[in-house]
């Protein structure tokens, strides 16, 4: 494929509800462009965009991709995005490289979460929105009722540009409402004008919500509007052209990717419509932290934005970029501003799906791949060393689904690691830390399926067998009470024998360990001796006297002891200390703790008696509630972290996925006396 300049490249990302048909569409575009030889089918696992083999096993978009087209002397880049919520980095990653979202909304299920959560990513990103209506071949499809919730959900922005004629339940006409033009389409994948269908007062009506749409883009049309005077058509075009840039009108395609009707004239539309790469620009900062404007421009600087991490066990790491200005070629000077180091680039790719081909250099406001960039993670800036910037990175979701990971092999439980961080650069929504308290390994994702992903990939790919648990609560020990109690250490063995001989009083204290201090007079204990006797105790307070957990909160006061002038060394001093701690922290009053985080949920106002219902039944707290973002609440709490393993799909089932909340560890409190029971209970078995 030939290189564009950036005012013939658009950069469009297609997004929506899990089922509502984005890889069919792209699927659909790639045929009728002549990049595929015939049309994929999702459950038949051929598609171009869902290659990967989890993809194909399971049937839905797991990861993002990229496939460049070509049409009416423009390139096109779409960037698949999947559905499913578990997988919502993808999009994550697809809107940060696209300059427009394409919204593909399924005719029979109309608006859904999914449709709602896209719109708004697309708009706090401030990028150009449009609505694809897709499978109106079906006829249980109702696209007028489709139409109408898109406009009741967001508002008179939404504007029809093309729509079906049905007759007999079929939907084969198609009006273009700016050319007030119809076009017939057949199941062999012709299309020719037809005459304009009657539509009676329905047209009419579709004609309206088009000027209402224009007249929202200035004060002077609305005007004319509010006075009742017709807009000539060379004001509804450009208004309309003009809207859709800065984003007041979101202009309604619709069609059936499975038959190709409908999507040449979203393409046509879209090349018209949508804004070229080279109306891109981006506040980026300096190395000083101050911000500086970054233009698609060509001959500028290079400036580029890694959005997609791919990597494979045999062919190495291919990092999938978006320029924003200058070029990208074999041997340019490039630094990677996180790391500060120049990143040597031997070649440039042009990805279509999981093809590759060899690129002379991605120009400004295009999209490639860099192979074999170690360095490299997704969300990086790559840069000419004259201009060092860095760009804004990409805005992940947070993850909150935890499980401990298990290998079924003791062979494999350092391969975990490796794998796990592999997996990581493909999917930075992937969270995992090596618990060294409970002894696990945890790995944090969006969701089920996402966790179920990785245990997948894990053994396709690394040939690593694991299992998922539910993880260990880090929980810890304290004492309420005081005592003094002796630890004596004598033992005579031949030779040399061993004394150590410690008074200590256990008392409680506010610290997160021990707090050690000694008051011995008279030379009882000699100096020398004192660190023995606190690491002594050092050691022992990291198992408990009721389920072994850390003891906190302990402060231990050496105050008295005796030596033996021969057998007294400092391991007899330890030993002494560790028996004082076995003899006196039991009768001190220990007590369980466990610990609390503070939680903040976000969620639509009909759902906040659901949710703050169940963080009571959580033991939680309810601290307060607050307005959230349009018909959003708020709510903070303080819940105990064992609690919180599966709040995560409670809150998404309760919101229908619209809700999110974030969980950070605040504190260690007493644990009531049932849960301290079954907690010491199941440590001791």
């Amino acid at each position: 494929m030939r290189n564009y300049e950036p005012n013939k490249i658009l950069n469009i990302a297609l997004a929506g509800h899990s089922g509502s048909g984005k890889t069919s569409v792209a699927e659909s575009i790639l045929y009728l462009t002549g990049n595929i030889d015939r049309l994929g089918k999702i459950e038949d696992g051929n598609t171009a965009f869902d290659f990967d083999p989890e993809e194909i096993k399971r049937k839905v978009s797991v990861l993002s991709a990229v496939a460049p087209i070509e049409w009416k002397n423009t390139k096109i880049n779409l960037i698949d995005t999947p559905g499913l919520f578990d997988f919502a980095g993808g999009v994550a990653e697809g809107v940060r490289a696209a300059d427009s979202v394409l919204v593909v909304v399924s005719g029979k299920d109309g608006v859904d979460v999914g449709t709602e959560k896209v719109v708004q990513a697309a708009t706090e990103a401030g990028k150009t929105k449009m609505f694809f209506v897709n499978g109106l071949c079906d006829e249980s499809a109702r696209f007028y009722r489709v139409f109408e919730d898109l406009k009741s959900t967001f508002g008179p922005a939404v504007c029809p540009v093309v729509v079906p004629y049905i007759e007999d339940g079929k939907a084969e006409i198609y009006v273009n409402l700016f050319e007030y033009r119809a076009y017939k389409y057949t199941e062999g994948g012709d299309v020719e004008p037809t005459d304009m269908p009657d539509m009676g007062d329905r047209l009419e009506g579709l004609r309206e919500a088009i000027r209402e749409s224009v007249a929202e883009t200035s004060e002077e049309l609305l005007d004319k509007f509010l006075d009742g005077e017709e807009f000539t058509p060379e004001e509804i075009i450009l208004g309309v052209s003009q809207g859709v840039r800065e984003g007041s009108i979101i202009p309604v395609f619709c069609g059936d990717a499975h038959n190709t009707f409908g999507i040449d004239q979203l393409l046509n539309s879209i090349v018209w419509l949508a804004p070229k790469a080279d109306a891109g620009v981006e506040i980026g900062a300096d190395v000083n932290g101050e911000p500086v404007e970054i233009a698609v421009n060509p001959d500028a600087a290079t400036a580029a934005i890694v959005f997609k991490t791919v990597v494979d066990p045999f062919v190495g790491k291919l990092s999938y970029v978006k320029v924003l200005s200058g070029k990208i070629s074999a041997d340019t000077p490039i630094i990677n501003m996180r790391t500060g180091a120049n990143e040597r680039i031997t070649k440039v790719l042009t990805i279509r799906g999981k093809k590759q081909e060899d690129a002379q250099y991605i120009g400004a406001g295009d999209i490639g791949a860099i192979p074999k960039l170690s360095d490299t993670l997704t969300g990086d800036t790559l840069c000419s060393p004259l201009r060092k910037v860095t760009l804004d990175g990409i805005n992940y979701p947070i993850a909150n689904y935890s499980m401990a990971v298990y290998a079924d092999s003791k062979d494999d439980e350092e391969k975990i690691t490796q794998g796990i961080l592999k997996l990581m650069e493909e999917d930075p929504t992937i969270k995992y830390v090596h618990n060294h308290e409970t002894h696990e390994r945890v790995v944090t994702g969006l969701g089920e399926q996402q966790l179920d992903v990785i245990v997948s990939k894990l053994k396709s790919k690394y040939n690593i067998d694991v299992k998922l648990c539910k993880p260990k609560v880090a929980y810890r020990e304290t004492i309420r009470g005081s005592v003094k109690v002796q630890g004596r250490h004598k033992k005579q063995s031949g030779g040399h024998g061993q004394f150590g001989d410690v008074w200590i009083e256990f008392s409680p204290c506010d610290s997160d360990g021990l707090e050690f201090t000694q008051t011995v007079v008279g030379g009882a204990v000699p100096k020398g001796f004192f660190p023995a006797v606190e690491k002594g105790l050092q050691e022992s307070i990291k198992k408990g006297p009721l389920a072994g957990f850390p003891v906190v909160g302990l402060k231990a006061n050496l105050y008295d002891g005796s030596y033996h002038p021969v057998d007294s060394s400092e391991m007899s001093f330890k030993m002494a200390a560790a028996i004082a701690y076995k003899n006196g922290v039991p009768k001190a009053n220990p007590t369980l703790l466990e610990p609390i985080g503070t939680l903040k949920v976000t969620v639509p106002d009909a759902n906040m008696g659901d949710v703050m219902g169940e963080v009571t039944k959580r033991r939680g707290r309810v601290m307060g509630m607050e307005a959230g973002p349009g018909n959003m609440q708020i709510i903070d709490a303080e819940v105990p972290m064992a609690e919180m393993g599966d709040f995560s799909t409670f809150v998404r089932q309760a919101t229908q996925g619209r809700g999110s909340y974030t969980f950070d560890f605040v504190r260690y409190e007493d644990a009531p006396a049932n849960v301290a029971q079954k907690v010491i209970e199941e440590a001791n078995k």
